[in-house]
Parts: structure tokens; C-alpha cells; sequence
């Protein structure tokens, strides 16, 4: 069914509504119209990484593990799956009257906010640092929840739209400043690419305000941009209670009335909260007219005849059996062994376990279920923490001595302990001295760092105040570190952590996100070498917050790989593998005109070379620079990637390519241009850049090139 036959229907159906009903179906948790055939509908449900939050389905990395994998095809792959398994749960729910939240059809994911800052307790369900990224990964991840078929298979929505990422504590009431080159060059581009090129159906605005009006009402960006400039025809829903936030915090109106009033015309639909309740007060008080609740109840219905929850579809006859089938499960252990990174390798990784007689496995997120799954999670029928891989890898031939070794941020594990003395610390320095190599695994989990009131963490709100592990998992790796034994160090967390120490004494190093619910056992495929590492940072791992700006400062300067002046630990689209790659300087490169001066484009075709032993996959990346404008970026951006295998000893050819808007600029009014006539472009395995070049040995092969203007 397309838009025009949906929003035709949806006019006839809201037209036999009294304005009452029209109001009621406003609210998130709509209820049935009995006398029209309309059931209940809970329009709340989740799915950043996996159906959530509704019982049993597939769980897949945390979103920011899935962005270090660089692969759009799995991304497009994970979308199909979860709106599979929605469909096959909405099937069996609605067939028994189930209309609860979570067992709808329209799913508040993906989340595209830029994680400006490693501070940021939500950054870890978004897909990472840069807008190009995010926006390669979230279009084919949206297309395939939607699907296209004759009706839409499940409904996507874009958050937090759209300069929000912290602070947690400070979200009700926080003014988001952000210049007109900030937004068009780093803000919106993802929201952007979802409504032009995935036709995202709906858009959550943020809580805070930006530039002084609040997100849920905010004329610049939801009136003049969103659906004029870009012609979003979808719905928008509130962030929940946010429009509460509009006279209890922001103090932009003065009473609920007043703040539905607002957030109705500038364009939002569904308010997840409860201020919409409000709407026949102020239709009473005349304050409110009938016209704008017509028109987002014709939004709403639009959207559900889509959907076909009027029609029989192509989906009712999806089974339940495909919720976490072995397809689906095939899925997320490709996502979990293509997410994790490996920061450093001496030479120790892969292990031989017919070498080893004995593994010591180390720290709080060891044997943590909370550290696979990040926040936003479903549940999964079977957990496998790194400890429980371990163990299955080596079966009875390897002796593995465990120790929780401390808590995650509390002194001791005991409450009796004695608080000056670390109460694990000692048995974990025994396990390492028995033992010919330690596996270490530190980190975070959704407890320390996440959303606002769901992260009750020591920290504030969600977020964290440095970069430092918490001071007992620090004395942990300093206390195994001091034991001389070849140590692997695994950090499992969502974003930037500093791993110096890490860096400079441990034998290998491997960033694993939340690496979903069986996650463990991928990255015990990794330590044996079962497969090569193959994840690349979505974000830059600085050294510390104090190489940063202030975190409510949202300028983005000397923020990010693309605007950062200082030297990072470890640089965004950095990561190893077991072999031994880089793209050689052979190269076939041509740039596209429309016509005599309109660039169009670019495709460039490389050799990528794994001089290694072992058989890998690798992501080759390209980035640009603008050698004439004032106003270009800092540093080189990222302008196309691509997932390829290379087998040891040889090479592979890949043609990638370069887009349009690549070669633009952005000024200080906003404007996006081509700007420039001369351009590097960078090919390799990461960024272009010192350190990469001193963590990879390799350097980035470079094409000079001018276009016509």
C-alpha cells in the first residue's frame, strides 16, 4: 500500500471520529474505538540491537558495537531479522488481545545522535562519532525493518532529533547551542539520509531544548526543516514526558494546556507522556484547534494502515518459531566476531591452546551477563560470557582458574570486607601466578553508563565524569599487570575508556563493546583464532577528558577524529587483525561530472594486500580533504568504507565509491557547497593520521586531484 491509498483511508477512518477519540489516539498508549473496529494500540517499543524489552528474541551487539563492524550488508541483515521476529511476536501477542507496550509494530530505533563526547552515557546505543558512518549504517538498517514489500513490515523512527547527547542529568532543562555550520555538518546529516533515502516512518524528538526551543517544539528544526525542507511525511512522536519538560523545566509555556497547544503546531503527533491528556481542556478552553489534532490523528493512522493492522498482510503468516532461530543466531554471532577491535597484539594473539597449559581469566565483566548486553535489550534464551567461551573452547585440555577479581566500581565484593583492602585482589594475583597467560576483562555495563534514570551509577545520571575505569578494576589490572604473566586486557564497554596502561604493558588488547547475549563465545573465537579481528573504532579513544572541551560545550571543535587537534590513544577507524593488511598504491581513480562543471561524484578502485599468515577480513576506508576552503574540516572526513576478505599472502580489489556530497563544505550561515578545487583523497586501512600510522605501521596511499568549478 503506498502513502497516498494509507493516508486516504486514515482521512476516512479519523473523519468518523468524535474530537475526543481523535484526542485519545494522540497518546502513546491509544486506546480501542470500539464502535469503529479500532483495537488498542501501544505505540512504545524498542529494537536498537534486537527486539527488546518483550521477551525472547535474537540479541545482537549493543549499536555501537555494530557500527565498529563497518558493514552496511549486516546491517541490512540485523533489520530484517528483528523486524521478522517483531512480526512473529506481534502475530501471536495481538492474536491474544495482547495490545501491552512493547507489542506493537513501531519500533523507537535507530538512535543516529553524533556521540560528540566519550562522557555521554547514551553514546553507546548510537553508531558512534561521525554522521557519515552513522548515516551508511542507519539507512540500510531502516530499509530492512521496513521492508519493501506491499505493506510496511515494521515502522522505524530516528531519535533524538537532533543536537542531544548529554548531559543525562541535565536533559529537562538543558539548552543545546549549536552553530548553523555544526548542524548542517555534523547534527542532522543522519537524519537527513534516513528520511530522504530510507523514508524513515516517524522522528522522536529530544527532551532538551535546541537554541532555546525545545526539540518537541521546535519550529527550526521540526517545521522548517524536517518537514519542509526535507518533506518528511511520516509521523513525530515526543521523547517521553518531554513535553511535560516544556512548562515544568523548560518554562517556555506555563501549563499543560499550553504545552500541548505548542507541541501540536510545530508538528508532533504522539506524545510518549502524558501531557496530551490535557488536549480536550485546552479544545474546551479554545485554546486548541480541532484542526491540528485532525491532522497528526491522520499522521498516526496513516502510519498504522501501512503497517496493514486493518488488512490481512504478507507477514500474518510469519511463525513464532523464527523468534531466535539458528538463522537469526547466525546473524548475531557474524555481528559479535565482525564488532570486536584489537587495539594491540605483540605477537601473543592467537592463542594455542596446545600450548598452554593453564588460562587465568580475570575481572568483573568476566563472567557478567550485564556486560553482553548494553541497554535497550530483549532477552535471550541463552547467555555466554567471555569466561563461559573460554571454558567451552578448551574444553577438559586447558586448565582455566577464575577470579571476579573485584566489583565493577564498588571497593569490595563482600560488604564485611575490610574497605582498605581489596577483597578479591589477592586470589586474583594467585590465579595469575598460576597461569601461562591472563585473560583480563574490565570495563562498564548498563548500570554505569547509560540513560538517565535507568543508570543509577556513582558517576552522574548515566554519564561519566572521566575517562578512567572505576578505581577498583584499576588496581585490578595494575595488581595482574605487576604479576609479569603474557596478558590479554579485554575492555567490554560502550564507549571511550582510557586504556593506557592497557597500551603500554599488556601483551594484547581487544575492545568488545557489549557483544550480546552470546557474545562470550565470539570472543573466545577471536582469542583462539577460530577468525581475525576485523572491527574498526566508530569512535577516537582519547587519552583523557582533559583533552576535551567542556561536556555541555556543543561546538564541535576539537571534538571528534574530524576536528580533534590533540593525538588520540587509539583514532577513530582504527583496528588490527591477524593478518597483515594495507592498501598498496594501485589504483584506478576517476571523478564524475553531471555535466561540463557539476561534480557528480567519484569511484576509485585499490588493492588491498595482507602480507600476514592468517586469512582475514579487513575494511577499507577513504577519507578526503579540501586543500583550498576556509571552510572544510579540520581534518580528513570519512567518504566511503567497505568490508572485504583477504586471504594471507594475497590481495583483493574493491572499488569504492565517492559521493557528490563529498566533495562539499559547509559555511558559517549552513550552507553546503562545493567550495574548493583541490582535494586529497586518503585510502587505506584507518584513518590517515601519525598515530595510525605509528599503531598500523602503514600509511593511507594518497590521490591529489582538482575538479572543475
Amino acid at each position: 500500500m503506498n502513502r497516498e491509498e494509507a493516508r486516504k483511508r486514515a482521512k476516512e477512518l479519523v473523519a468518523k471520529m468524535t474530537v475526543e477519540e481523535k484526542a485519545s489516539q494522540l497518546r502513546y498508549d491509544a486506546p480501542a474505538i470500539d464502535r469503529l473496529g479500532i483495537p488498542a494500540y501501544n505505540w512504545w517499543n524498542e529494537a536498537l540491537h534486537g527486539v527488546a524489552r518483550a521477551g525472547t528474541a535474537t540479541m545482537f551487539p549493543q549499536a555501537i558495537g555494530l557500527a565498529a563492524a563497518f558493514d552496511e550488508e549486516l546491517m541490512s541483515e540485523v533489520g530484517e531479522v528483528i523486524a521478522e521476529e517483531a512480526r512473529a511476536k506481534y502475530n501471536e501477542q495481538s492474536k491474544r488481545e495482547d495490545r501491552d507496550i512493547y507489542k506493537g509494530l513501531t519500533f523507537w530505533a535507530p538512535n543516529v545522535n553524533i556521540f560528540r563526547d566519550p562522557r555521554w552515557g547514551r553514546g553507546h546505543e548510537t553508531y558512534g562519532e561521525d554522521p557519515f558512518l552513522t548515516s551508511r549504517l542507519a539507512v540500510p538498517f531502516v530499509k530492512a525493518m521496513q521492508g519493501d514489500g506491499e505493506y510496511m513490515k515494521a515502522a522505524a523512527c530516528a531519535k533524538h532529533f537532533a543536537v542531544h547527547s548529554g548531559p543525562e542529568g541535565e536533559r529537562h532543562f538543558f539548552d543545546a547551542k549549536a552553530s548553523k555550520k555544526d548542524l548542517e555538518e555534523t547534527y542532522l546529516p543522519a537524519f537527513e539520509a534516513l528520511v530522504k533515502e530510507a523514508e524513515v516512518e516517524a522522528v522522536m524528538g529530544a527532551y532538551n531544548r535546541t537554541n532555546g526551543e525545545p526539540c518537541c517544539a521546535n519550529k527550526p528544526l521540526m517545521v522548517d526543516t524536517l518537514r519542509g525542507k526535507w518533506g518528511f511525511q511520516g509521523h513525530f512522536v515526543s521523547d517521553c514526558w518531554a513535553i511535560k519538560d516544556f512548562h515544568e523545566n523548560h518554562k517556555v509555556t506555563s501549563s499543560p494546556e499550553e504545552s500541548a497547544k505548542l507541541a501540536l503546531e510545530m508538528g508532533c503527533d504522539l506524545n510518549c507522556g502524558c501531557t496530551y491528556q490535557s488536549i480536550m481542556n485546552g479544545v474546551r478552553a479554545g485554546l486548541i484547534d480541532e484542526k491540528l489534532i485532525t491532522e497528526s490523528c491522520e499522521r498516526l493512522f496513516t502510519t498504522r494502515f501501512l503497517l496493514g493492522m486493518f488488512d490481512k498482510t504478507e507477514f500474518d503468516e510469519i511463525p513464532y518459531e523464527k523468534v531466535e532461530c539458528k538463522e537469526h543466531l547466525a546473524v548475531a554471532k557474524r555481528a559479535a566476531r565482525e564488532s570486536v577491535v584489537l587495539l594491540k597484539n605483540d605477537g601473543l594473539l592467537p592463542l594455542n591452546k596446545d600450548s598452554i597449559k593453564t588460562i587465568g581469566v580475570v575481572g568483573p565483566n568476566a563472567n557478567s551477563r550485564l556486560s553482553l548486553i548494553g541497554n535497550y535489550h530483549g532477552t535471550s534464551s541463552r547467555y555466554i560470557t567471555v569466561l563461559e567461551g573460554i571454558q567451552d573452547k578448551v574444553g577438559d585440555d586447558v586448565r582455566v582458574l577464575y577470579s571476579e577479581g573485584c566489583d565493577i566500581f564498588q571497593n569490595n565484593i563482600s560488604n564485611l570486607a575490610d574497605p582498605n583492602l581489596p577483597d578479591r585482589l589477592s586470589e586474583a594475583q594467585a590465579v595469575a601466578d598460576h597461569s601461562d597467560v591472563v585473560v583480563v576483562v574490565v570495563g562498564l555495563d548498563e548500570n554505569l553508563e547509560g540513560e538517565e534514570g535507568d543508570a543509577g551509577n556513582q558517576f552522574a545520571s548515566g554519564d561519566k565524569i572521566n575517562l578512567n575505569l572505576p578505581l577498583s578494576q584499576r588496581q585490578l589490572l595494575n595488581a595482574v599487570l605487576d604479576c609479569g604473566k603474557p596478558t590479554i586486557v579485554i575492555d567490554m564497554a560502550g564507549s571511550a575508556i582510557d586504556l593506557s596502561k592497557a597500551q603500554d604493558e599488556a601483551n594484547a588488547v581487544l575492545q568488545a563493546f557489549y557483544p550480546g547475549a552470546r557474545g562470550g563465545a565470539d570472543v573466545a573465537d577471536i582469542l583462539f583464532g577460530d577468525v581475525s579481528p576485523s572491527g574498526k573504532l566508530p569512535v577516537t579513544f582519547y587519552k583523557s577528558a582533559d583533552d576535551l572541551p567542556d561536556f555541555k560545550d556543543y561546538s564541535m571543535k576539537n571534538r571528534t577524529y574530524k576536528y580533534f587537534t590533540g593525538t588520540p590513544l587509539y583514532p577513530f577507524g582504527y583496528g588490527l587483525t591477524y593478518g597483515d593488511c594495507y592498501v598498496k598504491p594501485d589504483y584506478d581513480f576517476n571523478v564524475k561530472y553531471a555535466d561540463a562543471d557539476k561534480v557528480s561524484g567519484a569511484e576509485i578502485t585499490v588493492t588491498v594486500v595482507n602480507d600476514g599468515k592468517l586469512d582475514t577480513d579487513e575494511v577499507v576506508q577513504l577519507y578526503i580533504k579540501d586543500m583550498d576552503s576556509y571552510f572544510a574540516t579540520t581534518n580528513p572526513s570519512l567518504v566511503g568504507f567497505k568490508r572485504v576478505h583477504v586471504p594471507a599472502g594475497g590481495e583483493t580489489r574493491v572499488t569504492l565509491t565517492v559521493s557528490e556530497k563529498a566533495f562539499t563544505s559547509v559555511n558559517e550561515e549552513g550552507e553546503r557547497a562545493v567550495f574548493g578545487k583541490n582535494f586529497r583523497l586518503y585510502a587505506g586501512t584507518q584513518q590517515p593520521g601519525a598515530r595510525s600510522e605509528e599503531l598500523t605501521g602503514h600509511k593511507c596511499i594518497t590521490v591529489d586531484f582538482a575538479i572543475a568549478r
